[in-house]
């Protein structure tokens, strides 16, 4: 007897012989139900069924397992990729060709990131806590490969140097090219900018056009995908505008992302310190501008010091700068400093423990961002 629907046929205790065999299955389906031999058989594909899975990927039981020891998922850009989008013209798709800082910003955006994917720490060693932290060494704690090929690259040039570790000020000027020792020159990551740019290409974020620049032709990457921007530009607005201890959420990345405070503080200090950071501010006020540039100030100087948040011990000269030069327009409104330390404490609930190695990395390269200024 056909079922309701159409989609099968039932086989009927006690049927005739001739319909038992025009109903018996190919002899490569067995239904559920006990064998002659004592043993239940069960279904291996049938949705009707409700059998298993035919098979899986086992590459996807992999990320799962790495979601879940990092803490979330990976986002889709990274945080380098992020500070190139706030740098570009939106309809040109180049950077600004008198930006000198963001080159240098970018290394050191790619060193958070890997310790963000907890690929990189400082080295554990009591002797190294008396130096300061942009000298402190970094080691490879993971060696696996990101899925991100500068990442990748990046992390197979420090794992081939562990005889000889180097400090955090060491990695960012060497893969900026920094250095005069001829023997480091491999080490230099080489047009990161345009890597980064034709990586947003491949995510659908920019597209590639050929602009003439009177002498010659140069290919330019204008945004693709304006949503993307504009959400990064709103987790940047939404932090420096926020006047209270608590997160907005606007300022976060999507639910289940690794690492959310962490991340949105790690771009908004490195797009300040790659000179991009004023972009996102087109919609603001005079008065807004400025408020939202001195947060940035706070911000970088309680994160680029170890532990976070201990910063009126050392003081920052950026934010110095600015409070005096607020005060000399007479500006007398509070720092709200109270503002940042519960953003402090946010950020240190996303870490393993009190004395995360990673952490410290990424307190030592936002450090060295902080006096980018003085370093070029």
């Amino acid at each position: 007897m056909s079922s309701a629907g159409g989609l099968s046929r039932r086989r009927v205790a006690g049927a005739s012989s001739s319909s038992a065999s025009d109903d018996a299955p190919s002899p490569s389906w067995t239904p559920n139900g006990p064998n002659p031999n004592g043993t239940v058989v069960t279904h291996a594909g049938s949705a009707f069924e409700g059998g298993s899975k035919v098979a899986c990927d086992p590459r996807d039981l992999d990320q799962v397992q790495e979601d879940s020891r990092y803490g979330g998922r990976m986002p889709r850009l990274t945080i380098m990729e992020e500070v190139l989008l706030l740098g570009l013209k939106d309809k040109h798709g180049y950077l600004s060709f008198w930006n000198d800082s963001i080159s240098y910003a970018l290394r050191g955006c790619i060193l958070i990131e890997l310790a963000l994917r907890r690929r990189i720490a400082l080295v554990k060693d009591l002797n190294q806590r008396r130096s300061p932290l942009a000298d402190r060494l970094v080691e490879v704690i993971d060696d696996k490969p990101t899925g991100e090929t500068i990442l990748d690259e990046a992390l197979k040039m420090m794992k081939g140097q562990e005889t000889d570790r180097m400090s955090i000020n060491g990695w960012v000027d060497l893969l900026s090219g920094e250095t005069w020792n001829v023997m480091k020159i491999g080490y230099q990551l080489k047009q990161v900018r345009e890597r980064l740019a034709k990586g947003l290409v491949d995510k659908g974020v920019l597209r590639t056009e050929k602009r003439n620049f009177l002498l010659f032709d140069m290919a330019t990457h204008p945004v693709a995908d304006v949503r993307t921007k504009e959400s990064i530009v709103t987790r940047a607005v939404s932090l420096l505008t926020a006047t209270t201890s608590a997160v907005p959420p606007s300022a976060l990345d999507k639910e289940g992302t690794q690492c959310r405070v962490t991340r949105t503080v790690c771009l908004v200090c490195a797009a300040y310190a790659a000179s991009v950071l004023d972009n996102a501010f087109g919609r603001l006020t005079y008065e807004d501008r400025e408020a939202a540039f001195q947060r940035c100030d706070e911000i970088l100087a309680e994160f680029a010091c170890w532990p976070f948040g201990s910063t009126s011990a050392t003081g920052n000269g950026g934010g110095k700068r600015r409070e005096a030069a607020n005060i000399g327009m007479g500006n007398s409104a509070p720092s709200g400093r109270e503002s940042v330390l519960g953003l402090v404490q946010e950020v240190k609930r996303e870490m393993n423990g009190e004395d995360d190695p990673s952490f410290h990395l990424i307190a030592g390269v936002l450090e060295v961002l902080s006096k980018l200024d003085s370093l070029l």
